[in-house]
């Protein structure tokens, strides 16, 4: 069945829309309308009902800092395990969340398809493994729902059409929790971006280069996130988590917003690290039902090469497995200059050829830039955000975000072209590295679109304006690393 019998012809879609006062014969198939710039008016002025699915580590994280932000209300809690439904109603009660007893539970394999479809929320944030953020997330806008997919939002460029669709057709938002977006760097760099102080962005460069060897192959817990992690790497090759290295650079270069991304090239190196025969032979026990598994299909290092339509280039670069530190790069380079992170550093020209940027800025000269041209929306909330927590306040700015712009009827930062184009480098990135590193069309889930919209601003949130209380938060040690 291809993606259009899907969205036609699927029983369950008409009954959920039904539930949530859609009219389907209201439009044609594909008709609804473009979601770019949306502004999404529904919620304005009003409380934002939240449910969760998917309540472990992340969606515990999310749980608590939504349920600090002024005019959202908590109302609905969903997970396949009782218990981490009742560690999630402990601390809100702990919090004396004054709508504890209103909030409604469903639990099982299946029960957010419940939640989705009759579920009184306006709201669906999902936080499951991988395999299910885009099943959920359809069966929230199918269901009336703004939905909030956790990375990677999906995992085939068919699920990326779904979304599209479904989204166009009931004009319900779909946003992509990318939280580097709002990462301090990430930040400066599209605020130096709009400021013109890189000159023409010709180059990036973005990764996703985290150690979890402790993580993936750990015989504590063969549950939760050891476990489908494991197996995603068992099973696959390719990058099958691109966004945290790739959104942030598209905010900034403007990808479906004045450029698009056309094609990608990928390949790995061997499995020297990703098969784990080392921590298999040193960390499992007999008993343990990995101990005989075959080497993983996923190649320690994956590089991929994107081409824009405009001519700009990017790599993105996927490894966890290898003993290397923490690095998303974060690299802008363009005619007048360059950023990057880890470590931070940067180079600027005043004019062309005046050898300023023939080297990096010495420590001091880069935390002048850093300091001078930090983004107004880190400087506004970030002490807020690294109290509230999620891997050091960006989480907390992220939903500070979409509660802001679904609050005032503004546009999501990132909606469901976002989504699609940087979520479907998990089929492409992977058909290209079993082909042998043959070149894959990026579709242009805009449909042409890309090239009447503004890229991203310098956007800002108003605390006051949200009834935030800065003296009233206290510091989050359960969620800060969430």
């Amino acid at each position: 069945m291809n993606r259009r019998e899907f969205l036609k012809g699927t029983a369950w879609m008409g009954a959920a829309a039904f539930a949530a006062g859609c009219q389907l014969n209201r439009f044609g198939f594909g008709e609804g309308g473009q979601m770019q710039n949306y502004c999404y008016r529904k919620l304005m002025g009003k409380k934002i009902r939240v449910g969760f699915v998917g309540i472990g580590g992340r969606g515990t994280g999310a749980v608590h800092r939504v349920a600090q932000i002024p005019g959202c209300e908590v109302v609905a809690l969903c997970d396949k395990d009782p218990a981490r439904v009742e560690v999630n109603l402990a601390w809100l009660r702990e919090q004396k969340y004054s709508k504890i007893d209103s909030i409604k539970t469903y639990v099982g394999d299946e029960a957010y398809k419940d939640l989705c479809d009759f579920g009184e929320c306006d709201v669906i944030y999902c936080a499951t493994p991988w395999a299910l953020h885009q099943p959920v997330g359809l069966r929230a806008l199918c269901g009336g729902k703004v939905a909030l997919i956790e990375v990677t939002s999906a995992l085939t460029v068919d699920q990326c059409w779904e979304l599209v669709e479904a989204s166009e057709k009931f004009q319900i938002p779909c946003m992509q929790l990318e939280n580097c977006v709002y990462g301090e760097i990430e930040l400066l760099e599209l605020h130096l971006a709009r400021l013109g102080m890189f000159g023409e962005i010709n180059h990036a460069e973005g990764a996703y280069i985290h150690d979890l060897r402790g993580i993936i192959p750990s015989s504590c817990k063969y549950n939760g996130e050891a476990k489908w992690r494991y197996q995603e790497n068992m099973v696959h090759k390719g990058d099958r988590y691109p966004t945290h290295g790739l959104v942030p650079l598209c905010q900034t270069m403007g990808i479906n917003r004045g450029d698009r991304l056309d094609y990608l090239v990928s390949l790995d190196s061997g499995a020297y690290n990703t098969n784990y025969e080392k921590f298999k032979k040193e960390f499992l026990g007999d008993d343990d039902p990995r101990k005989n598994d075959p080497p993983a299909e996923m190649g320690d290092m994956t590089t991929t090469l994107i081409k824009t339509a405009k001519g700009k280039s990017i790599m993105v670069q996927h490894d966890v497995s290898s003993p290397r530190p923490y690095n998303r790069l974060a690299f802008i380079s363009g005619t007048k200059g360059a950023m990057g992170d880890y470590p931070f550093r940067c180079a600027f020209e005043e004019k062309c050829f005046d050898s300023k940027a023939h080297e990096w800025f010495d420590e001091k000269a880069a935390n002048e830039i850093r300091a001078k041209y930090m983004h107004p929306l880190w400087k506004n909330v970030s002490d807020v955000a690294q109290k509230i927590g999620g891997h050091g306040g960006m989480d907390f700015i992220m939903d500070l975000r979409w509660a802001w712009c679904l609050q005032n009827g503004e546009p999501l930062d990132m909606d469901v072209y976002d989504l699609a184009a940087t979520s479907c480098l998990c089929e492409l990135t992977e058909t290209s590295v079993r082909s042998g590193s043959k070149l894959q069309s990026i579709p242009d889930f805009t449909r042409g679109n890309w090239r009447n919209v503004q890229p991203w601003g310098v956007v800002n949130v108003d605390l006051e304006k949200m009834g935030f209380d800065k003296g009233a938060v206290e510091k989050d040690n359960a969620a800060l690393n969430v």
